[in-house]
């Protein structure tokens, strides 16, 4: 009974509010910022290479700026780069993924801002412990009521979107995955994740930066190299899948195996996804990169923008060429017929694992997806976890640790609850709240443009050094 009363109102944000504001406040601060996301992308890597660490070690107050964008990226890399990524395909067709290319472009802007804001208005106690992100740039931004009601309707919002409903959407796909490849109950995969995220959860910030900073890069690596050696083993059909995603995104009347995507299905699920993925816009990240210790805002809004291409312009590329090029063009099953396709089981859960298994065969398929959703799904359960515990730190200051452990056994068994729940509600339940999150922070963001602009009018040029 809650599924389609969700559906309904996830359509109309999605549909006629998310598009807007993503794409507008993305437009709107690439405009304001003077491209940054083209202008300063060099040093973003340049920066994000010359601090590369897999031991980067315990900080004195906050964490290195690689192991900020580590968190961030554990957060962003997740089941929106498989799962969600192969949904927006078959929901909205190819051409949903040139939105979601669009939408990370003009995000990196977005995120750049966020990261550059959450770094102005962070709070160093005198232990030396940070503390950011949109909470506290929405209360600069607002004072008196308004910004305590904004903040509280985000902190609220992101417990809700991340700390649970997010993480179940995480242990669900990891807990399928896993049972699609080994036939492993989902209630024991449940209990694995479990014990794995507490333990690390015990460790605080500090633990979950050492594991984050060196997961990531080697899940990372791992993912993109497989899914390149698919690509070259299938080599003819890299060039037509382009061609596809163009096609569906701007013709309404594509047609892939007899079923026409609409422009607004693609664009949606574009955004949506979009969102869902590389998190631009919503106010999740900027709270890892609140906590870097870098000597200026800028250096840290830089590195901001390298976790959204990393995140949807290399790994969800990946994904979406591999599957579009084995599926859905030549002699792939939704080439022929979709209908079909669909009935016969090809879902958004295990799409993935059927286009790797082209080259890897149907087992090693849906063992390769099932390890890398799982390193994926896991880190991003551990990236989440530590923003939505931040803003339960902000809603109870009094409460301190005790709140944070009530928050941390909840969300625990929400992770095992993922894993056991209904697919389709919990993907459309993460979606709504993540929808919610994006509203208070994007007008935020959007009322405190004019220190962004300014932080960004200070490296007009491309070097680095300027």
């Amino acid at each position: 009974m809650l599924l389609p009363v969700v559906q309904t109102i996830n359509s109309y944000l999605s549909n006629y509010v998310l598009v807007f504001l993503l794409v507008g406040a993305g437009l709107f601060f690439t405009i304001r910022t003077g491209g940054i996301q083209f202008r300063r992308f060099g040093e973003g890597l340049s920066r994000m290479f010359s601090g590369f660490s897999l031991r980067g070690g315990k900080q004195e107050g906050g964490i290195s700026s690689f192991q900020a964008l580590a968190t961030a990226v554990a957060a962003q890399v997740g089941t929106g780069n498989i799962v969600g990524a192969c949904g927006a395909i078959i929901v909205g067709g190819p051409g949903a993924i040139f939105w979601m290319w669009l939408i990370a472009i003009l995000g990196m802007a977005t995120n750049y801002a966020e990261a550059v804001l959450a770094q102005k208005t962070r709070v160093v106690d005198a232990d030396g412990s940070v503390h950011g992100g949109p909470a506290y740039y929405i209360t600069t931004a607002f004072t008196g009521r308004l910004g305590r009601f904004l903040a509280g309707f985000f902190a609220i919002a992101i417990i809700l979107a991340l700390g649970f409903m997010g993480c179940m959407v995480q242990s669900n796909s990891i807990a399928e995955t896993m049972n699609n490849a080994f036939h492993i109950p989902t209630w024991i995969i449940g209990l694995v994740v479990v014990v794995l995220a507490g333990f690390v959860f015990l460790g605080g910030i500090q633990r979950l930066a050492s594991v984050t900073e060196k997961i990531v890069p080697v899940m990372a690596i791992i993912y993109i190299l497989c899914g390149i050696v698919v690509l070259i083993a299938n080599w003819q059909n890299v060039g037509p899948a382009f061609a596809l995603i163009f096609q569906s995104a701007f013709n309404p009347a594509a047609e892939v195996g007899g079923m026409t995507f609409g422009l607004i299905a693609a664009l949606s699920q574009g955004a949506k996804r979009g969102l869902f993925s590389n998190e631009a816009g919503m106010g999740s990240t900027p709270h890892a990169h609140a906590m870097a210790k870098v000597s200026e805002p800028h250096e840290q809004g830089v590195i901001a923008m390298v976790g959204v291409f990393i995140d949807t312009i290399v790994v969800v590329s990946i994904t979406a060429l591999v599957v579009i090029s084995t599926m859905f063009v030549g002699d792939g099953a939704f080439a022929q017929d979709y209908a079909a396709a669909v009935a016969g089981g090809l879902s958004k859960t295990n799409l993935a694992q059927a286009a790797f298994g082209t080259l890897l065969g149907a087992q090693g398929g849906n063992i390769f997806v099932a390890i890398c959703l799982f390193m994926f799904a896991f880190s991003t359960i551990l990236g989440w976890n530590l923003f939505a515990k931040l803003n339960v730190q902000y809603l109870f200051p009094k409460a301190g640790k005790k709140a944070v452990n009530v928050f941390s056994v909840v969300a625990l068994m929400f992770i095992f609850l993922g894993s056991l729940a209904s697919n389709e509600l919990v993907w459309e339940l993460a979606d709504l709240f993540n929808q919610l999150m994006v509203l208070p922070n994007v007008i935020a963001l959007v009322a405190m443009s004019g220190v962004v602009a300014a932080i960004a009018k200070e490296h007009k040029g491309t070097r680095r050094n300027d």
